[in-house]
């Protein structure tokens, strides 16, 4: 029998770590250091000449970069990469981004023992990057056609504000090519069958156990996993169904968790049938053999961008019971339902606790990272719910540039044949309002950064919005009764704080970014970005007058609120920056920021 590994081409899997590719990586990844460490004042470049020229020294002074930058609104750098220079002792030197990060280790405050696990994330991230640059040929201008999977395996950057944003710490190479979603690799699930006395499935109101497992298995699949366990001498009826990322399975299931394989508490089915394709979330599947099929999130036990990327079976619980309860009130929201806003629910959960990890912690109170390795959920898909002439699209594919440096959103711009303000006016009609309108009216917030949109586009123009992964980032930030299953997401804390849902959430982590290309491109000048963001705000407040009281305690357009700070948590703690049951409290806010509208005409 041959191994993956003893298929690969060895040489020709790695052929895109060599000079060319690596440089290219490492002068991207330096200047977006640069940008976001000085965003978050973790780092001051100093200004050399009145064109746009800084310097940045090294705190022994023996080394400094130089380049060309442009400050835009929220402190935003946009550093052009091309003009960046590093000098040391006056003589060039070669970019390297894990250099940067040693010289400058004692203004980031990592933690010495942490320092080598964020140096591996960040070699992590210029080995993803340089596999794009040496595969990824599909430009800006060709993905404004592109299908919905076909842009999802095309994005070249990871997180638009984390530095080490594609660690995934954990894969080895053959890994990469077979999981990684840039690559478009088809994966098939593994299923194993875990016993009802120690799992649990958790399900939405509209859904029974066998209907989806009907849904997601055919008859064929269903009828050799029975067999499978009947001929163990095991009934189907006391086990439930569970997938497994194909690498959980390799090199934690079979490992970690032996005896409970062994005992037959969980028993190998096999693969299903139907070819999936990693999301870029890594450990999310769309399901491509069967597009109207839900896709499948899984436990997988890899260190990526702050967290080891499991599920823990006793978070996930109420997960289908929260969708539910956001579900509802997404549909019976007339203003919601005009913007076309809708979310993809998580209908189903399951989790295995029998292990020896859950029992530590039943008998001890000890948590740890093995609490999550056994476990899924299965969240709608979009497909079904377009009409003729739409597309969909990720929306963090509104912040990509291609090899070449082309802007998808400039290009998108350009081929709907609409001025730059009307298509950032449709977008903003899509995603901004119904933000605002969940705040305002029902304390509702998202985590609404690009990977948890899934956009409706017609005409290359956003006119709708689809939010995703909503039973671990959403929060009910009122004091309105909840379901004693919703009431895990309740946020309590003050009316400021409740305000970053949008600044910082959307306004910093999203909008701050978009506003910089197109400002860049020449598309359109920062400041009429700005404006139209306040003219959508403003619009809304017009239409709902009755929502006055919460704009007031909200006060979305005040002069200024606090910088929270993303690449400061996952510094301090690169291997799990913040406390998912507590999360406000683990924010780390380095002063504030001017409000980009507060200062915009009405």
């Amino acid at each position: 029998m041959t191994t993956r590994h003893e298929a690969t081409d060895l040489a020709g899997a790695a052929a895109h770590l060599n000079p060319e590719t690596l440089a290219r990586a490492q002068r991207h990844l330096v200047a977006k250091a640069i940008a976001e460490f000085a965003h978050e004042r973790l780092l001051a470049p100093e200004q050399r000449d009145h064109h746009g020229g800084f310097t940045l020294p090294t705190p022994d002074g023996t080394t400094s970069y130089e380049f060309s930058a442009e400050r835009l609104a929220l402190d935003h750098w946009a550093v052009d990469a091309s003009s960046l220079r590093r000098l040391r002792n006056g003589a060039d030197a070669a970019l390297d981004v894990q250099d940067f990060v040693v010289e400058f280790a004692a203004d980031l405050g990592i933690p010495d023992p942490l320092l080598p696990v964020y140096l591996e994330e960040l070699a992590a991230t210029l080995a993803s990057s340089a596999w794009k640059l040496q595969h990824h040929a599909t430009t800006s201008d060709q993905l404004v056609g592109a299908d919905y999977q076909a842009i999802e395996a095309a994005m070249t950057e990871g997180h638009p504000s984390f530095v080490a944003n594609n660690g995934r710490v954990g894969y080895g190479l053959d890994d990469y090519l077979a999981y990684a979603p840039e690559t478009g690799s088809p994966v098939r699930l593994i299923w194993v069958a875990a016993h009802r006395s120690a799992t649990r499935l958790s399900l939405a109101h509209d859904l029974t156990e066998p209907d989806l497992y009907a849904g997601e298995l055919d008859a064929a699949t269903r009828g050799a996993f029975a067999s499978r366990l009947r001929d163990l001498d095991l009934d189907p009826a006391d086990y439930l169904y569970l997938p497994l990322h194909p690498w959980q399975w390799q090199n934690k299931v079979t490992i970690t968790f032996a005896p409970d394989v062994a005992r037959r508490d969980l028993v190998l089915l096999g693969e299903a049938p139907d070819a999936m394709r990693a999301q870029q979330s890594i450990r999310t599947f769309f399901n491509t053999s069967r597009p109207d099929r839900h896709y499948v999130k899984t436990a997988l036990a890899i260190q990526n961008m702050g967290f080891l990327r499991g599920l823990s079976p006793a978070y996930m619980g109420p997960t289908p019971a929260i969708n539910d309860y956001v579900a509802g009130v997404v549909a019976s929201d007339p203003t919601l339902l005009g913007c076309g806003f809708g979310v993809l629910r998580e209908v189903a959960a399951v989790g295995y606790t029998g292990d020896a990890h859950h029992r530590l912690a039943d008998t001890h109170g000890v948590r740890s990272p093995y609490q999550k390795m056994l476990a899924a959920l299965w969240r709608e898909s979009p497909i079904g719910r377009i009409g003729d002439g739409e597309r969909l699209s990720t929306m963090a594919a509104l912040l990509h540039r291609d090899a070449a440096g082309r802007s998808l959103a400039s290009a998108l711009i350009q081929a709907s044949g609409r001025t730059p303000r009307s298509w950032l006016a449709s977008y903003l009609n899509a995603y901004l309002r119904p933000i605002v309108h969940c705040l305002l009216a029902h304390d509702l917030a998202f985590m609404p950064h690009g990977e948890n949109l899934v956009l409706v586009l017609r005409d290359h123009t956003p006119v709708r919005a689809f939010m995703k992964d909503i039973g671990e980032e959403v929060a009910v930030m009122g004091d309105q009764p909840l379901p004693i299953d919703v009431e895990r997401i309740r946020l309590k804390t003050t009316d400021d704080v409740k305000a970053l849902a949008l600044h910082t959430d959307v306004f910093d982590g999203v909008l701050r970014h978009l506003a910089a290309i197109l400002h860049v491109d020449g598309v359109l000048p920062e400041a009429e970005f700005w404006a139209e963001v306040a003219h959508c705000i403003r619009r809304h407040a017009e239409d709902h007058p009755e929502l006055a009281e919460a704009a007031s305690r909200y006060d979305l357009f005040r002069p200024e609120f606090d910088h929270s700070c993303l690449n400061r948590l996952q510094l301090r703690n690169t291997l799990q920056m913040v406390d998912l049951t507590d999360q406000a409290e683990s924010l780390i806010y380095a002063g504030t920021l001017r409000n980009p509208i507060s200062d915009v005409a009405s």
